[in-house]
């Protein structure tokens, strides 16, 4: 292939920003809000984004196999571009809103993308070490997310954390378009899976919506996400319906019987249902435990994300000498270690042990992260690279939802029982002028009991209370935070351990030399 440095270039700039658009956003919201209005919409900046980049994920992967890598990739590109301009130009949180669900379509289409183009134009042995690298873009994106948001809403407005895209972006679609050959028109027109694409949108966003809104926003017994549910049962199972008669399908049922395409992404699924379990709740526990500044309990994710770039480039590197299973299932296992140390954190823990413990989790994931794009590209033929490499991203991307949803209810369920016990009966003895807030607390209890955390995390709330009922309230608050932050970690680890047992499924998997591909190259022609 012409050109494969610019190319690289072009495709690290679009990867970079692309991920680094999940995390900057959050350190604008409060800007955003302060000017829009809208507060109650504010999670929906999040929402609409996620939804619509996991839903696109696997159409951009087989359109990318029908129509070409350069036409895909510079539609994505394009898309989010503009959908970063009308963010950027939005003068209410409905269109705000409207707009980042654009910008989602388009980043859904750009992060496959990379390790699929990645996957064309190297060997295996290539393939591990830039995936590795590629791998560590992303996670150094989550590191410099939150600060680079933070500089940029100081130094200009909230605007330019969208407008910023626009150069960047522009450059990267410039350098891709020109490095990547065009893609040979197919002799038989192509067939596009409508009916596929139809139920799985319908399927995939009805489901995530379930999960995001239960038992938050509505009861999970509530009839919307009873409905919710009903709705992505029915559409999935048509989806299967379908694809297991279309002659193009978006995702072909006969790949779930390959054993290597079955554990890998069930191994991605598990490893991020418990990856999410630590990034949201480690930062909890260094807030309301420790007494650390949110900003400083980030410092604590810091290490991990670092651990994890350094072990993903040297992970690239290893896996030709131990072989993608030993190496995944050691991953896995590492990553188990780290989540039983966090089980044994309490409230003396410090903020050193913590970060120390993350690191460890950072280690596992750093071996696992890179294997799983390169053990689907290696067991498959070219002609299925964008379903296969797409699809790693898509079933991680359902297991991080699911691992929100999954430990949050966990937390909320543990939090409950612990202080109807120990706190419901402290507030029956407060005298009666204080009956208001008694109430009050009470029904957070039994509806929102991670809502009561808030107080630990807010030293001002703290200080607006009688100080008698502050020395009384804390010591439960944090005995109950801890030990529902125990029950959290273990159905982490719980996750984390069926990976790992899955890992010793995966099949021997032969990391491809120059010589396979000439020869497949040879046999395809």
């Amino acid at each position: 292939m012409k050109n494969k440095g610019l190319l690289i270039v072009g495709l690290m700039i679009a990867m970079l920003f692309g991920a680094l658009d999940g995390t900057i956003v959050g350190t604008a919201m409060p800007r955003i809000v302060g000017e829009l209005g809208g507060l109650g919409f504010m999670t929906w900046l999040t929402t609409a984004y996620m939804l619509s980049s996991t839903v696109v994920v696997p159409i951009a992967g087989k359109f990318a196999d029908l129509l070409g890598r350069r036409a895909i990739y510079v539609t994505g590109l394009l898309v989010f571009i503009a959908g970063s301009a009308l963010c950027g130009l939005s003068q209410n949180m409905t269109e705000l809103i409207l707009f980042r669900g654009l910008q989602g379509i388009g980043g859904g289409i750009m992060m496959p993308m990379a390790m699929i183009i990645i996957g064309d134009m190297f060997t295996g042995k290539q393939r591990a070490k830039w995936q590795g690298v590629f791998g560590a873009l992303f996670g150094l994106s989550s590191i410099i997310g939150p600060q680079v948001g933070g500089w940029i809403v100081d130094a200009l407005n909230w605007r330019w954390v969208f407008y910023i895209n626009l150069p960047v972006g522009i450059l990267a679609t410039i350098l891709i378009a020109m490095a990547l050959p065009k893609h040979k028109k197919a002799a038989e027109k192509v067939k596009f899976d409508v009916p596929g694409i139809a139920t799985l949108i319908v399927g995939v966003v009805s489901l995530l919506l379930a999960l995001t809104f239960g038992g938050h926003d509505y009861a999970w017994g509530s009839w919307q996400i009873i409905g919710l549910f009903a709705l992505s049962v029915v559409s999935l199972v048509g989806f299967v319906a379908f694809e297991s008669k279309a002659a193009e399908p978006i995702l072909p049922i006969r790949l779930f019987q390959n054993r290597t395409f079955t554990v890998i992404n069930g191994i991605g699924f598990l490893m991020s249902i418990g990856m999410f379990g630590a990034i949201m709740f480690v930062p909890l526990f260094m807030q309301g435990i420790v007494g650390i500044s949110a900003s400083a309990s980030g410092t604590v994710m810091t290490p991990m994300m670092i651990t994890m770039i350094v072990t993903s480039i040297v992970g690239g590197q290893i896996v030709l000498r131990v072989g993608v299973r030993k190496q995944m299932a050691v991953g896995m296992i590492v990553m188990a270690a780290g989540f039983i140390l966090l089980t044994t954190m309490g409230i003396d823990t410090s903020k050193l042990a913590a970060t120390g413990y993350m690191m460890v989790i950072g280690l596992g994931m750093g071996l696992v992260m890179p294997l799983l794009t390169l053990a689907l590209q290696e067991s498959f033929p070219k002609s299925e690279l964008g379903v296969v490499t797409s699809s790693s991203q898509f079933f991680r991307q359902i297991g991080g939802t699911f691992g929100m949803t999954i430990l949050g209810a966990i937390m909320n369920h543990k939090s409950g029982a612990i202080l109807t016990e120990q706190l419901v009966p402290m507030m029956k003895q407060m005298p009666a002028q204080a009956g208001g807030m008694a109430e009050q607390m009470t029904s957070m209890i039994h509806n929102n009991p991670q809502g009561l955390y808030s107080m630990l995390l807010s030293p001002e709330s703290l200080a607006k209370m009688p100080q008698a009922l502050t020395q009384q309230l804390v010591p439960v608050l944090k005995t109950a935070l801890v030990d529902s932050l125990h029950s959290v970690f273990l159905f982490g680890l719980l996750f984390v351990v069926l990976g790992a047992v899955l890992s010793v499924f995966v099949g021997k998997i032969k990391i491809s030399d120059r010589k396979r591909m000439k020869e497949e190259a040879a046999v395809n022609a």
